[in-house]
């Protein structure tokens, strides 16, 4: 042997081909596609599963949430709408009774009191539409608004300019994007 192999441990003299890496230093394979790595090995797994049965049961809890709210709705809309109904009707009470008031009174000698007394019971009624959010609106001499109007005759106004509103035929209630109804309105023709 030579002064070199003399020199080497016992273990070493072995030829290099028969010196390789012990297979527990192997590395381990690789995940497979969809499959996470473990983070420190099985000691992540544990972690994760807790993690996952936490979100999950959350997830339950605002499903069963959302339901129980869903139900609650269900059940306060019939209440809110005979409310609402109540509520439209009460407003309207006083206007039959001044009705019935000026019906009792027909037989007046006075036939411009009846007159003047259903004035007032349709002023109340408006008064009532403007404060549900209906105000009315029967303007003249302003231009043509198809939200707020709708042409029912066309005609010649010599002194107008044309898609004027010349004569409201019926008054409309509401504001633009919220109509009742619109105003039946007769607007001028463009001259030729």
């Amino acid at each position: 042997m030579s002064d070199q192999e003399q020199a080497r441990p016992a273990e070493d003299r072995s030829p290099p081909e028969a010196q390789q890496t012990p297979p527990e230093q192997t590395p381990p394979p690789a995940p497979e596609a969809g499959e996470q790595p473990a983070a420190g090995g099985d000691g992540g797994q544990p972690a994760r599963d807790a993690e996952v049965e936490e979100l999950q049961d959350r997830w339950r809890r605002a499903l069963a949430d959302l339901d129980n709210l869903r139900k609650r709705y269900a059940r306060e809309l019939p209440r809110e709408r005979e409310a609402e109904r109540a509520r439209v009707a009460g407003a309207f009470l006083p206007v039959v009774d001044n009705l019935e008031l000026a019906l009792a009174h027909a037989g007046a000698d006075d036939p411009g009191a009846i007159v003047s007394g259903v004035r007032a019971v349709r002023d109340q009624a408006v008064e009532v539409l403007r404060g549900l959010g209906y105000p009315r609106h029967e303007e003249t001499g302003v231009p043509f608004d198809p939200e707020q109007h709708e042409v029912v005759s066309v005609v010649d106004e010599p002194d107008t300019a044309p898609g004027t509103v010349v004569r409201v035929l019926r008054p409309g209630y509401g504001e633009p994007g919220r109509q009742l109804r619109p105003a039946a309105v007769a607007v001028s023709r463009k001259q030729e």
